[in-house]
């Protein structure tokens, strides 16, 4: 590492309700020197790019460690290989769920705080990962609308996902997918920090207590207006590039590729901190 400290954190915002472009260089970045920085600006933007700043493996872990604890993956692994190549990870089946736009650990306890991918190998075509702010999705709502949305839960279950992409399955693929369980969730996700955000995306099956059309209508226009231009980012990778997002309060989703086209990226994770509550 030969490039200089900077004396400050060098950002620039790339749409006006979410993300921003970090310039500093791995120095910086691995130093730990901007992590409360980074985190401040990571909840604020949802969305963080580090163009072509080529971490290796350890890197990536070392800057990921300056932020918080490393989640590993039930597998073991705290750096986890996202492809849909089945010799290059274990995960395929799970990961054919990331075409549509989900959070991560949306089953677990305490949903994971952030996620962050490094570009190894890229698609000819296809593969860009799309964002979506649903912090800034809630306060666009109207004020009807988030009265309406108060004390309202969902249910969500990774075998929802499962029907996306294979809506008939075979029974055994169907009860491993329903052994990882069920959730009872709040639409609207109020934080520690006072901010409110939407909580939706793929696992979400039906809203509690509600009429099945009068949900899915509920489901589908919230999704739609959670993910449409205003709150939405599409980044467009190239090799080396990192970006992580503030997994609270952003839906992601990868935009299809071919399935053969060994598309690589290298993922870690940092704990959660927070429970979803209402």
């Amino acid at each position: 590492m030969t490039d200089k400290l900077q004396s400050v954190l060098e950002t620039s915002e790339i749409k006006p309700n979410i993300g921003s472009l970090v310039q500093n260089g791995k120095q910086d970045l691995l130093s730990g020197k901007y992590a409360a920085e980074i985190r401040s600006l990571l909840e604020e933007r949802g969305v963080l790019v580090f163009p072509k700043i080529n971490f290796t493996d350890d890197e990536q872990r070392q800057f990921t460690a300056t932020l918080g604890n490393i989640a590993r993956e039930r597998t073991g692994e705290d750096v986890f290989t996202i492809s849909l190549d089945p010799e290059k990870t274990s995960g395929v089946e799970y990961l054919k769920g990331s075409l549509y736009w989900h959070f991560d650990g949306t089953m677990q306890p305490l949903p994971i705080l952030a996620s962050i991918l490094c570009a190894k190998v890229l698609s000819p075509t296809g593969g860009d990962t799309e964002f979506a702010n649903t912090y800034a999705a809630y306060d666009g709502l109207s004020d009807e609308q988030k009265v309406e949305l108060e004390g309202q839960s969902a249910m969500h279950s990774a075998w929802n996902t499962l029907y996306y992409y294979d809506p008939e399955p075979e029974q055994a693929k169907l009860e491993m997918f329903m052994d990882v369980g069920d959730i009872e969730l709040p639409i609207v996700w109020t934080h520690k920090s006072g901010r409110k955000s939407l909580v939706l995306g793929c696992t979400a099956r039906y809203i509690v207590g509600m009429d099945d059309k009068k949900s899915a209508r509920m489901l589908n226009g919230l999704r739609e207006w959670a993910t449409s231009p205003p709150f939405h980012y599409t980044h467009k990778w190239s090799v080396g590039d990192m970006v992580m997002w503030d997994n609270t309060g952003t839906l992601h989703r990868a935009t299809p590729y071919p399935l053969d086209a060994g598309r690589e990226l290298h993922r870690t994770k940092l704990e959660g901190e927070e429970p979803i509550l209402a």
